[in-house]
């Protein structure tokens, strides 16, 4: 327990990102959800992933948000998880939350 008496955990989430693994990885990160104030995502810089995790972490964030939580990055979006969010036009999409969100970054208005 932290300070503030809220519950933070750290999930360190495998290698492959994908909709092979996205039942398990939803269970983890709801559970996590459940039982903590703020949860924090660390995604390897080798991992490999697909538009089902992306779709996942948005999510998330929705519920973490409707529920008074908060979930982040430990560490801004990079290699392949990038990448797909370049592919799918997330990027040039982004307002400043899903900027600081994803690629830890301020947007000026």
């Amino acid at each position: 327990m932290s300070a503030s008496g809220q519950y933070r955990q750290h999930i360190s989430l495998p290698d492959i990102l994908s909709i092979r693994n996205i039942s398990e990885l939803t269970q983890k990160i709801t559970e996590s959800l459940q039982s903590n104030d703020s949860v924090f995502l660390d995604v390897g810089e080798n991992a490999e992933a697909d538009l089902s995790f992306v779709q996942l972490v948005e999510s998330a964030r929705r519920f973490a948000k409707a529920s008074g939580k908060t979930i982040a990055l430990a560490s801004p979006a990079g290699g392949h998880v990038l990448k797909v969010l370049e592919r799918a036009g997330f990027v040039e999409a982004f307002n400043r939350e899903d900027a600081q969100f994803w690629l830890h970054k301020e947007v000026m208005p």
